[in-house]
């Protein structure tokens, strides 16, 4: 059985919050179409929430905007099929319930998606991976960051988002790619 992760689908990485991200906004539009793709079919959802600890960083703290979900995303009140998870490093599975209570319900397959790919998506997938989870990720639901180093140099958000799923693929991780949404036109075909 399959169940999809999202990872840390929160305000800290839209345009206005303390960690802009480039893509948000197309990354966040394919998060929800996994999500109602997963709904419609019945499939678990695990929300991960990333939370600083205090004197970490003025980002992602407890009970603040940028640390709540972004507007439309975060589980259904009431909903057995979905559950919050709260971390405090970047794996979802480190310091939180995410890995009982997907073995509770029996899942061996995840899907991946949310922020950033080349940290907390990186770092769920290998660690779903070494508890023998088969691993996919939609690499339109997810986004990255620049980087840049003074002896490393520098990728831009789409180089390092890129380059973390080249990783992942090497490792075994699936891509899964969706059908775009088709565009009606007025006229008749």
């Amino acid at each position: 059985m399959r169940a999809l992760i999202v990872i840390d689908a929160q305000n800290e990485f839209s345009p206005d919050g303390l960690m802009p991200v480039p893509g948000h906004a197309d990354a966040v539009t394919a998060i929800a179409r996994r999500v109602n793709q997963a709904r419609g079919v019945g499939e678990p959802i695990a929300w991960v929430r990333h939370h600083n600890r205090p004197g970490e960083s003025r980002r992602f703290l407890p009970g603040t905007w940028g640390a709540e979900f972004t507007p439309g995303c975060g589980p259904l009140p009431g909903s057995a099929d979905e559950a919050e998870f709260v971390k405090e490093v970047f794996g979802a599975f480190t310091g939180s319930a995410i890995g009982p209570w997907l073995e509770a319900r029996r899942i061996t397959e995840v899907t991946l998606v949310g922020f950033l790919t080349h940290m907390c998506v990186s770092t769920t997938a290998r660690e779903a991976l070494m508890l023998r989870l088969q691993v996919a990720i939609d690499p339109d639901a997810t986004a990255s960051e620049p980087l840049h180093h003074p002896l490393l140099g520098e990728l831009s958000a789409g180089e390092a988002r890129r380059a973390a799923l080249l990783h992942l693929v090497d490792l075994g991780v699936e891509l899964a790619i969706q059908p775009s949404p088709q565009v009606e036109s007025g006229s008749p075909s």
